[in-house]
C-alpha cells in the first residue's frame, strides 16, 4: 500500500493551493483520511481529517480556509488550501487509516510528503 501526496509548491501570501493524495496497491476499505503538516523544528500537527462518509473536521487556525474532500471511488483525498499565509508553510502528509483485505483489520499509513511554502 502507498499513500502518494502531489500538488505541494511555492506560492504567493493570499493564494490557493490543492493537494492531492492517492492511496494505492491492495486495499479493501478506507476509513478516515487526513492532512497533517509540519514545519521545521515543529512537531507533526493535524490540518483536516475526513471520515469515509465525508464528515469533516479542521484545526482551528486551518477552519474556513481549508477545506478537505475525497473521492472514495479513486481512494483519494484532496487539501483545497486558501488565503495562504506564512506560517502555512510547511512540509504537508496525507495519511489514511485502511484495511487491505477482508480479513484484515484497519492499519495506519503515511503518505511521502509534499513541501508547501508561502512566500513573496
Amino acid at each position: 500500500v502507498q499513500l502518494q501526496a502531489s500538488g505541494g509548491g511555492l506560492v504567493q501570501p493570499g493564494g490557493s493551493l490543492r493537494l492531492s493524495c492517492a492511496a494505492s496497491g491492495s486495499i479493501f476499505s478506507i476509513s478516515d483520511m487526513g492532512w497533517y503538516r509540519q514545519a521545521p523544528g515543529t512537531q507533526r500537527e493535524l490540518v483536516a481529517a475526513i471520515t469515509s462518509g465525508s464528515i469533516a473536521n479542521y484545526a482551528r487556525s486551518m477552519k474556513g480556509r481549508f477545506t478537505i474532500s475525497r473521492d472514495n471511488a479513486k481512494n483519494t483525498v484532496y487539501l483545497q488550501m486558501g488565503s495562504l499565509k506564512s506560517e502555512d508553510t510547511a512540509v504537508y502528509y496525507c495519511n489514511a487509516n485502511l484495511m487491505e483485505t477482508w480479513y484484515g483489520h484497519y492499519k495506519n499509513y503515511w503518505g511521502q510528503g509534499t513541501q508547501v511554502t508561502v512566500s513573496s
